[in-house]
């Protein structure tokens, strides 16, 4: 199933040192490298994390897991202080926007989740710096931060571009010095910018995901398409 969040589809623009969902030490397990283009904004984002996330916790006795993720804006222009994000849908949309929330409503509940279609949407580029900053720090932190930020926007109705929550995820991730960093807002501009401009082009949407330099998945893919795709890159 190849779901992807796409710019003219979605509402929304949207050191690999650190071992993730790996408890062993044993030189024995080959190193699955993955690199993950994302917005923060871009539900089936999420979703592809979540089948991602089950694939590694039934493989990691196999393999130990490097995850980096890289920024994508689905709307570069979006508002920095934010719209109402049901309204934001339904004037792109339309009627389809009811059918799209019922979608996401469906495939959250299989994840023991609700969809929360209430508060604001608006521009991810802070998120995104967040993010950066997050990787400087770890990538397991950095995949925690992505998690909570995601928890947040789309099943508690917290607004992707307001300070306060991403500096309460970023403490939930374990994240230090997250309101400094953020306060200054040239601080990882320079460094997403880069990473859009070396990621974003190679693509048509997100998420878009490559495993070991080669493998390339897209969408919302099942965790089994993850498991194939770790066992050719082995």
């Amino acid at each position: 199933m190849r779901l992807l969040c796409f710019k003219n589809l979605q509402p929304l623009p949207i050191p690999r040192s650190i071992l993730i969902a790996s408890m062993s030490s044993s030189s024995a397990k080959k190193v699955i490298q993955i690199d993950v283009v994302a917005d923060t904004v871009c539900p089936w984002c999420f979703v592809g994390k979540q089948n991602l996330d089950k694939a590694i916790a039934s493989s990691n006795d196999k393999y130990s897991f490097e995850i980096k993720w890289h920024p994508y804006m689905l709307n570069p222009n979006a508002p920095t202080e934010g719209v109402v994000k049901k309204d934001y849908y339904l004037n792109r949309f339309g009627p389809r926007s009811i059918q799209m929330e019922s979608r996401m409503s469906e495939i959250f509940k299989g994840f023991g989740l609700d969809f929360d279609m209430s508060g604001l949407t608006g521009n991810t580029l802070d998120s995104h710096r967040l993010i950066y900053f997050a990787g400087t720090q770890g990538l397991d932190k950095q995949h925690k931060l992505v998690e909570e930020l995601s928890l947040g926007y789309f099943t508690q109705g917290k607004y992707i571009g307001d300070r306060e929550f991403l500096v309460e995820t970023a403490k939930k991730a374990g994240v230090e010095g997250a309101a400094e960093f953020l306060q200054d807002p040239s601080n990882g501009l320079k460094e997403v910018n880069e990473d859009l401009k070396r990621y974003a082009p190679q693509i048509s949407g997100v998420p878009h995901f490559t495993i070991n330099g080669k493998s390339q998945l897209s969408g919302g893919q099942p965790p089994e398409s993850f498991l194939r795709a770790f066992q050719a890159a082995a």
